[in-house]
């Protein structure tokens, strides 16, 4: 009984309704709305994949405080103050790009001003613009690797490029990939309705699966593609033919209304389960297949 008792005890005294005081629900509240939004901000980071592999550390310690295993619970305890040290340079760019974020917007913008309709991803009009850009640099076979930027955030990526913070605009995508100009190399990057910088490498896809004969921008192309989940646009520069490099895979040869139609996918949000779901089960999108490009194209 008197193990009970001490439950109890324990229980009346941190748990207690009376015991709380005003002071102690705002801090509730607080903790809570931050706790809220660094699982939002794990989960759009690669970040996330780090994140579930320390948990499986922290749910090995915990077996072993449970069960005494001396040795496990030595180590751990000498790897504690390294570890800590190790988790900030490993997760640098995230923190980074977390709190450059925390500067720029307001966190309780979208609990108390939200208007209940669900927010479409960017406009008609930037839409119907890459659209018209992508059609006229199939057309003149224009190369050109174009990213927008969807939950995963591709500031490392834009650090590389030449900052633009431009309107998107048809006649600014084709001139920036028009052949011998200073910008044409490389990726756009496009996030909440802007070109916010261009020339950007992207990460190669290191899959031993692709053949060769891939050339390096579609190769870009999917390689980010497999770490983020960004919807880019590739124009083949030998055949003027429109792919799209979505959840580590390539849909090639598309023709405009079937890019519109992934576009508007994206604009709502329906991306996710109407193609990535696909994705995930290995089914193949329509009729496209993943054949081999016939150009090697330059980045």
């Amino acid at each position: 009984m008197s193990f009970l008792q001490n439950i109890i005890s324990y229980f009346h005294k941190y748990f207690s309704l009376t015991s709380i005081t005003v002071i102690d629900v705002i801090e509730i509240i607080i903790i809570a709305i931050l706790f809220y939004y660094l699982l939002i901000w794990f989960r759009r980071t690669r970040a996330w994949t780090l994140f579930k592999g320390i948990v499986v550390i922290l749910v090995v310690v915990l077996l072993a405080a449970i069960f005494n295993f001396n040795t496990i619970l030595w180590i751990a305890s000498k790897t504690l103050s390294v570890g800590i040290i190790a988790l900030i340079i490993i997760f640098q760019p995230e923190l980074r790009r977390a709190l450059e974020q925390l500067g720029r917007r307001s966190i309780f913008r979208g609990i108390f001003f939200s208007s209940g309709a669900k927010k479409l991803r960017f406009s008609d009009k930037m839409v119907e613009e890459i659209l018209k850009a992508v059609t006229d640099l199939s057309r003149d076979k224009t190369g050109a690797l174009i990213c927008l930027e969807m939950n995963v955030g591709l500031g490392e990526y834009e650090h590389t490029g030449i900052v633009l913070d431009s309107v998107v605009s048809s006649q600014l995508l084709e001139n920036i990939f028009e052949d011998k100009t200073p910008l044409h190399d490389g990726a756009v990057i496009i996030r909440d309705e802007r070109i916010v910088a261009a020339t950007c490498y992207l990460p190669m896809s290191a899959s031993r699966t692709l053949n060769k004969k891939y050339g390096t921008r579609h190769r870009a192309a999917l390689g980010l593609s497999e770490v983020t989940d960004a919807f880019t646009i590739v124009v083949s520069e030998e055949t003027g033919a429109i792919s799209l490099a979505l959840g580590g895979h390539l849909y090639e040869d598309l023709d405009t209304g079937e890019l519109k139609k992934r576009l508007l996918d994206a604009q709502a949000g329906t991306i996710e389960e109407s193609l990535i779901s696909k994705i995930k089960k290995g089914e193949k999108d329509h009729d496209q297949s993943q054949s081999v490009p016939e150009e090697v194209d330059r980045q």
